[in-house]
């Protein structure tokens, strides 16, 4: 089963929400089941790329609805350091998780990265402390390296990410998609995430087979034609 995930590293929903999407695959052994595909959604593709400002001093949410933040996150085993939030430009930490994909790392990557945006105060602004989730995750640091100083590299799959985001459209995110067929926005509750998983299980399952006609047909495979 293919799931597409559109989120922003600046996004606090985003990592409950995959924190409840993960939870859900687990609880209905489907971990073998599902291939993820992280698509990126830059909340604010204008933010600066050099400074970083605190969350907590840019005036984006009250009081209430931080803590509602926290609550969520502690649904899901996770403690949100929200006076620790550094807001920058999250386009390069998105290029290097395009990059991390060729070595089938992206997933780790970017749950490195949201780990210590949420809990330690990652600036996502600073090339050295992006470099550090890369060596912590086992890629080459010297690659990340040259990715980050070429501006131009991996914009493309970032663009294909962007039509992708306006074909369905995406205009928040959390966004899941499930064997293109469904979709749930937002961290819904995990009771959602499971009943979705399962849909679309029902629905890979009802597709019709290949089925096959005639025994004798001439073809040819790699040993010649017969």
């Amino acid at each position: 089963m293919k799931i597409e995930i559109f989120s922003d590293f600046a996004c606090p929903f985003c990592y409950i929400g995959k924190k409840r999407l993960e939870l859900a695959i687990k609880e209905l052994g489907m971990e073998q089941d599902v291939e993820i595909e992280y698509k990126a959604y830059e909340l604010d593709a204008d933010a600066s790329k050099e400074i970083a400002v605190p969350l907590i001093q840019e005036g984006v949410g009250s009081s209430d609805m931080f803590q509602a933040i926290l609550d969520h996150a502690k649904e899901v085993g996770l403690t949100y350091n929200l006076d620790k939030v550094l807001v920058g430009n999250t386009e390069n930490a998105h290029r290097l998780a395009k990059w991390a994909k060729k070595y089938k790392r992206d997933g780790e990557f970017i749950e490195e990265v949201m780990h210590r945006y949420f809990q330690q105060g990652l600036n996502v602004n600073d090339s050295e402390q992006l470099l550090s989730v890369v060596n912590h995750v086992g890629l080459p640091v010297a690659e990340a390296k040259q990715v980050l100083s070429s501006p131009e590299a991996y914009q493309e799959e970032l663009a294909r990410d962007r039509y992708d985001i306006q074909q369905i459209p995406v205009t928040s995110v959390p966004f899941f998609v499930f064997e293109n067929r469904y979709g749930i926005k937002g961290a819904e509750p995990l009771h959602v995430f499971k009943e979705t998983l399962q849909q679309a299980a029902s629905y890979i399952e009802k597709q019709p087979k290949l089925q096959m006609q005639g025994e004798t047909g001439a073809s040819c495979d790699i040993n010649g034609c017969d």
